[in-house]
């Protein structure tokens, strides 16, 4: 038996997956620059930190995008070997550890219907639904992929070493029609500004970034209160199930929880937080966390989505704020009119009254 960590997304109403140790980086969608020789399936160009980053979506692989690309879009970037593509979907979900002796070699006419099947290595039936598993090996060394980018970096590093107009001139040709017109015909200025914004970040190299560095957050509520916990830390997104209590154990103690062989205790932070607790039941949702070696599951009224906020927009607590939350809390920081609250995780499991013991 082998387990492997995937990465799973949506594209499409349709679930897929990709092994972990092969993303590199997630940030919400840019805009891209459309080029005019590039293959059928690739929308554009990024210039993500000096490097040539072709952007493919999987719906294009059948002639026909379902949808136009919104502001809430993720690039999800992966790298097989010294290559690397951005995938734009709709939708990051959760990290899930399936075992590969159930995965399922046949592709069903749903997926195939979308994307070449030669591009799937497996389909892993789930009790949620079927979530295709992506070979990005076969995604990268398509031939037309492989030759757009070799040709395009090559002529992005004569860019750099002479910039003459001769040079110049062999640049990639961009397209006439502009990455609104094909693929955001109903961005609005306003949501226009923020694509470039956000290529202009992605432009800047790693160690130039600093204080506007884009944080992934898991975003999180409690009851009319929302949380971000720092996607690093998360490991998984799941419902509770085979709860077991645990006799004489502190209140923030749920009990602890099966999950495919494995098992970890709930913990609830709500005490903690001067939230009101609410009981926790099977079927709940639940954030299973890592911070350093400890693992242990935190139940959630619901968990919203997955969104990057930059360092520098998170503030300080005020100082009207209680001790213990100045403890536990990083930070406040603007999320969809409300308020988001960064949380601490590594203080919370480590100090305190909550203090969990570290896996033995």
């Amino acid at each position: 038996m082998e387990n492997k960590q995937f990465l799973t997304f949506r594209v499409c109403d349709l679930q897929y997956g990709i092994e972990s140790v092969l993303v590199q980086e997630i940030f919400p969608l840019p805009e891209l620059t459309p080029i005019a020789e590039a293959p059928a399936n690739i929308l554009g160009i990024l210039n993500w930190r000096g490097k040539i980053l072709p952007m493919i979506h999987l719906d294009f692989y059948e002639g026909h995008l379902g949808q136009d690309c919104r502001l809430s879009d993720f690039v999800i970037v992966v790298q097989w070997e010294d290559l690397q593509i951005g995938i734009v979907v709709q939708q990051v979900n959760e990290l899930l550890e399936l075992d590969t002796e159930f995965i399922e070699t046949g592709v069903p006419a749903i997926f195939s219907s979308h994307i070449n099947t030669a591009l799937i290595t497996g389909v892993a039936k789930l009790d949620s639904g079927m979530i295709a598993l992506l070979n990005v090996e076969a995604l990268i060394h398509q031939e037309t992929l492989l030759t757009f980018i070799w040709n395009t970096q090559i002529q992005l590093d004569m860019m750099s070493e002479s910039p003459t107009d001769k040079i110049y001139q062999a640049k990639p040709e961009v397209s006439n029609t502009s990455f609104y017109d094909l693929y955001c015909s109903g961005a609005t200025p306003k949501e226009r500004a923020t694509f470039r914004q956000r290529a202009e970040i992605y432009k800047q190299p790693i160690d130039s970034l600093e204080t506007t560095t884009p944080i992934p957050l898991t975003v999180i509520r409690f009851g009319d209160e929302y949380f971000g916990v720092n996607l690093e830390l998360v490991r998984e997104i799941t419902c509770i199930r085979n709860l077991s209590p645990i006799p004489y154990s502190p209140k923030h103690i749920v009990g602890n929880m099966h999950l495919r062989g494995e098992i970890f205790t709930l913990v609830d932070i709500r005490n903690i937080l001067h939230l009101p607790v609410t009981l926790v039941t099977t079927g709940s949702m639940a954030v299973v966390v890592q911070v350093d070696d400890i693992v242990a599951g935190v139940p959630v009224d619901e968990v919203l989505e997955l969104i990057y906020i930059n360092s520098a927009d998170i503030t300080p607590l005020p100082t009207t704020a209680s001790t213990t939350n100045k403890l536990y809390l990083r930070g406040i920081a603007p999320f969809e009119g409300k308020m988001l609250s960064v949380l601490d995780l590594a203080k919370i499991f480590t100090k305190g009254e909550l203090a969990v013991k570290k896996a033995s």
